[in-house]
């Protein structure tokens, strides 16, 4: 188990250093988990932030809105949104199988 919270795996990935834009990133990350449990995640699974998948949604997602200009942005928006339908329809992890 890593002491390395989400926020900071999620900038690391995003190559963003220092604190200056934590509070920017922290919107991204809880804007993604919303996205997610629109779709269909369960809002238990939206808030992991162990799963991997998860992980990777964040992730993917400050990639494609962090920042201007980015060059890639599209193609993360694009990447986050795949994972995000693939997620709402996985048993694991949609409201269907949601564990009281």
């Amino acid at each position: 188990m890593s002491d390395v919270t989400l926020l900071e795996k999620v900038k690391l990935s995003a190559r963003i250093s220092g604190n200056a834009f934590d509070e920017d990133v922290q919107d991204m990350i809880d804007s993604a988990r919303e996205e997610l449990v629109q779709s269909g995640v369960s809002r238990k699974v939206a808030e992991s932030s162990d799963d991997p998948l998860i992980v990777r949604a964040m992730k993917i997602y400050v990639k494609a809105n962090f920042g201007i200009d980015s060059p890639n942005a599209y193609r993360f928006h694009q990447s986050f949104e795949s994972l995000k339908r693939h997620l709402s329809m996985a048993g694991d992890y949609n409201n269907g199988n949601e564990l009281e």
